[in-house]
């Protein structure tokens, strides 16, 4: 590569960094993105089970209740580019996107790479040049002018944007290198931990493990959530269990509730109706059949063979079964970190530092978490377009 000074210099290229490029390039600033794997949006490959759940088609209300962590902060940038911009971004540029429950967008392909691509070409198009294989080692500021260095190049440029991730899943190449740029500029960093993580728990997994639930509840406290579950071999995964995992460290029990629309006296009709049956058999029609086996473990086999107490037992495990939370996966195997820049540095509309002119954050390296189902992502590409923008 030749040109070493741009106007604008991106390091790392995930959902924000690649639409801060889109930005930048569109309003005619040269630019330059830099990534140090081999391909870009290495981690935004792996989201939605690989289909990249590239947004949610909420309200503004929808997006900030996603985003527990700081939303309000994004007000300003929402009111320059939205999820619905985001829709239509992909849509101008041949990637339909199509809607799932509770308002989460596919690729109507249900492939990240169609993602991950059509924000490539985009660069491409409007003449915005990418280097991958190549991490940025130093950051410092002369005069007016960032200077980054590689192991073997120097570039210039007079607008940085940071878009380097957060911590979690490092083996995508997460190392939270953008903190320590924002440490090198005297800026702070609020204390960093998983947010969205999977549950460990002290609970017979084995028998489950592979089970997955659309829509149940899980409670702990004043925190009630209701969404899809998955029983792993190590615990509660799928995002309820990664919703609750803000509110809870370990040693907590939490409520399960297997049959959130069914009401405890609809149960009690139901095994009425079916008292010739065997326990398992009454519930099948209702859960899958390991999970009705394991419920009905410890009970006479027939429905009619229970007594008036063992019947409220019965259905008391299938809306509070305890589940004893050990612990959470660590920050390594986590999709969202909390914390990041502190947001008292940072200019709202600009997302510049309020004390490095020139500096820009997008992405998860700030302090904003969401929830998955589309929030991260869009707070992603959001934050990155408003970085790559021009403000006057």
């Amino acid at each position: 590569m030749t040109k070493t000074e741009f106007d604008t210099i991106i390091i790392g290229a995930g959902p924000a960094g690649m639409m801060a490029a889109v930005a930048s390039c569109s309003y005619g600033f040269s630019t330059l993105l830099i990534e140090k794997n081999r391909r870009l949006g290495k981690k935004l490959s792996g989201t939605g089970g690989g289909r990249c759940n590239v947004t949610n088609s909420g309200t503004l209300d929808d997006l900030m209740a996603g985003i527990p962590g700081n939303g309000r902060f994004l007000y300003s940038v929402f009111s320059q580019f939205d999820n619905h911009d985001i829709i239509n971004f992909f849509e101008d540029n041949g990637v339909p996107l199509k809607e799932e429950d509770h308002g989460r967008m596919f690729p109507t392909t249900d492939r990240s790479r169609t993602i991950i691509q059509a924000l490539e070409n985009k660069i491409r198009e409007l003449g915005g040049q990418i280097l991958t294989q190549t991490e940025i080692l130093s950051v410092k500021k002369q005069n007016q002018t960032f200077i980054l260095k590689s192991a073997d190049q120097t570039f210039s440029c007079q607008k940085l944007i940071v878009t380097t991730g957060g911590k979690s899943y490092p083996s995508t190449g997460s190392t939270g290198f953008g903190y320590e740029i924002a440490r090198h500029f005297k800026m702070t960093v609020t204390p960093l931990e998983a947010a969205e993580s999977p549950l460990l728990t002290d609970f017979p997994h084995k028998a489950l493990q592979g089970i997955s639930l659309d829509d149940v509840t899980l409670t702990y406290g004043k925190h009630k959530i209701t969404h899809d579950l998955l029983f792993t071999h190590f615990g509660l995964s799928g995002p309820v269990a990664q919703r609750l995992s803000s509110f809870v460290s370990g040693g907590e029990v939490v409520q399960l509730d297997l049959l959130p629309k069914s009401t405890t006296q609809e149960l009690e009709n139901l095994l009425d109706q079916e008292r010739e049956k065997s326990v398992k058999n009454a519930l099948k029609p209702l859960l899958p059949e390991r999970l009705s086996d394991f419920l009905a473990q410890g009970f006479p086999e027939k429905v009619k063979q229970l007594t008036a107490q063992e019947k409220k037992s019965l259905i008391q495990k299938i809306k509070t079964l305890p589940i004893k939370v050990t612990g959470k996966m660590s920050l390594a195997k986590s999709f969202v970190t909390k914390g990041g820049i502190n947001l008292k540095q940072i200019n709202p509309k600009t997302l510049e530092s309020k004390t490095v002119p020139g500096l820009h954050f997008a992405g998860e390296v700030l302090d904003i978490n969401a929830h998955t189902g589309g929030f991260n992502i869009t707070a992603a590409l959001c934050t990155g377009w408003v970085t790559g923008s021009p403000h006057y």
